[in-house]
C-alpha cells in the first residue's frame, strides 16, 4: 500500500514507530554444515526431477508398442509419473531453496508518490542485483546446475512422444479412418468382456434404454491384430426414442438409432445421454448432439454430427448393421472437405 507524504507525517505524529522485531536467524545461517546439507538436499531434489523426466523418455522408447490397452495404460503411467515428478521436483526444490538458503531478513522500502528519478531507478537495479546475490546463485553452483538440468529436461516427456508420434505418421494410410469393422450383416453386441458380450434383439431395446455397442467379432481379435484401434473406431451408442420425437423417423428402426460414440471434435467418447432432452454430451469439451435430429451439434466446438450406423434386423430378430457408418468417424482431419 502506498502512503503519501502528508498522511505519512500525520501517522508519525500520532504513533511511535515500533520498528521491526529482532531478526531470528535460522540454524543454517549460523551453522555452515546445515547450510551445506540444505544445499545438497535442494540439488538432490532437482536431480530427481531431471532423472524422472529422463526416465519417462527412456520408458517411452523401451516400453512395448502402444498397440494394446495394457500397453497404453502402462505408457501413460510412465509418462504421467515422469512429468508429475519432474514438475513437482522443480517446485519443491525452489521452495526449499527459498525457505532454507535465500536471505530471509526483513526489508523495508519507503514508497513515495513522486515520479521515479534516475537515481531511484539505479537503486532499483541495485536491489535486483542484491536479490540475485541473496539467492546465492553464484555461491551455490551445484543448485544452479541441478535446477538448469531439471528445467531443461522436464519438457522432454511431453515433447518426445509428440514428435515420435508425428514421425510415425509418415506413410500412414488416412483411409483407415474411413472404414471400421461394421459390415452388412454384422450383429450388434453389447460392449463388455467376451463372456458377457451378447447380441441385441429389437425387443430388448425399449424407449429410453441405452446400449453401448461393439461389432460382432471384435472380441475375437487379439491385441496384435489391432483390437484397441478397431474398438476405438467402431464403438456405438444405441438408443430407442419415441418415433414422434424424431425429426427423421425414416432413418431409424422403429425409433432405434445408433450413432458413433467418437466425438467429431477431438475424438473423446460421447457417452453421456440426457434422457429428457435426448441429447448426447461429450465430457471433454461439452459438445452436445441432438439424437432426435440426426445427432446434429446443438452446442460446443464440434462442427459435424455424429456418424450414424444404419441398422436393421436379421431373420432371428437380432439387430444387425446394414453397412459401415455414413461417413468417417472421429474428429475432422486434413483431407476432409467439410
Amino acid at each position: 500500500m502506498t502512503i503519501d507524504s502528508h498522511n505519512s507525517r500525520a501517522l508519525e505524529d500520532r504513533f511511535d514507530d515500533p520498528g521491526l522485531p529482532e531478526h531470528v536467524h535460522r540454524k543454517n545461517d549460523l551453522d555452515p554444515k546445515k547450510a551445506k546439507t540444505d544445499t545438497r538436499i535442494v540439488a538432490l531434489i532437482f536431480t530427481i526431477s531431471a532423472l524422472a523426466s529422463l526416465g519417462a523418455v527412456v520408458g517411452y522408447f523401451l516400453l512395448p508398442d502402444f498397440d494394446t490397452l495394457g500397453h497404453i495404460r502402462l505408457g501413460n503411467l510412465v509418462l504421467g509419473l515422469g512429468l508429475a515428478i519432474g514438475f513437482l521436483g522443480i517446485g519443491v526444490g525452489a521452495i526449499w531453496w527459498a525457505r532454507a538458503l535465500m536471505n530471509d531478513e526483513e526489508q523495508v522500502e519507503e514508497r513515495h508518490t513522486s515520479r521515479t528519478s534516475a537515481e531511484e531507478q539505479a537503486k532499483a537495479l541495485e536491489v535486483m542485483r542484491r536479490g540475485i546475490a541473496d539467492a546465492g546463485v553464484k555461491r551455490r553452483p551445484v543448485i544452479t546446475a541441478a535446477l538448469a538440468g531439471a528445467i531443461a529436461l522436464v519438457p522432454l516427456p511431453f515433447l518426445v512422444p509428440l514428435v515420435g508420434n508425428l514421425a510415425q505418421r509418415e506413410g500412414w494410410d488416412i483411409s483407415l479412418l474411413k472404414h471400421t469393422m461394421w459390415k452388412k450383416g454384422t450383429r450388434l453386441m453389447t460392449d463388455g468382456p467376451h463372456a458377457q458380450s451378447r447380441p441385441i434383439k429389437r425387443e430388448d431395446v425399449t424407449i429410453g434404454s441405452v446400449f453401448h455397442v461393439i461389432p460382432e467379432g471384435l472380441n475375437d481379435l487379439t491385441h496384435e491384430e489391432g483390437y484397441a484401434n478397431e474398438k476405438a473406431k467402431a464403438v456405438v451408442l444405441l438408443v430407442r426414442l419415441d418415433e414422434k420425437d424424431l425429426k427423421h423417423p425414416e432413418k431409424s428402426l422403429d425409433g432405434i438409432v445408433a450413432y458413433s460414440k467418437i466425438c467429431t471434435h477431438v475424438g473423446c467418447p460421447v457417452a453421456l445421454y440426457e434422457q429428457q432432452t435426448h441429447h448426447l454430451l461429450c465430457p471433454c469439451h461439452q459438445s452436445t448432439f441432438d439424437m432426435t435430429d440426426g445427432a446434429k451439434v446443438v452446442f460446443g466446438p464440434a462442427k459435424r454430427p455424429l456418424p450414424q450406423l444404419p441398422i436393421t434386423v436379421d431373420d432371428e430378430g437380432y439387430l444387425i448393421a446394414e453397412g459401415d457408418f455414413s461417413e468417417p468417424v472421429g474428429p475432422s482431419y486434413w483431407e476432409r472437405k467439410k
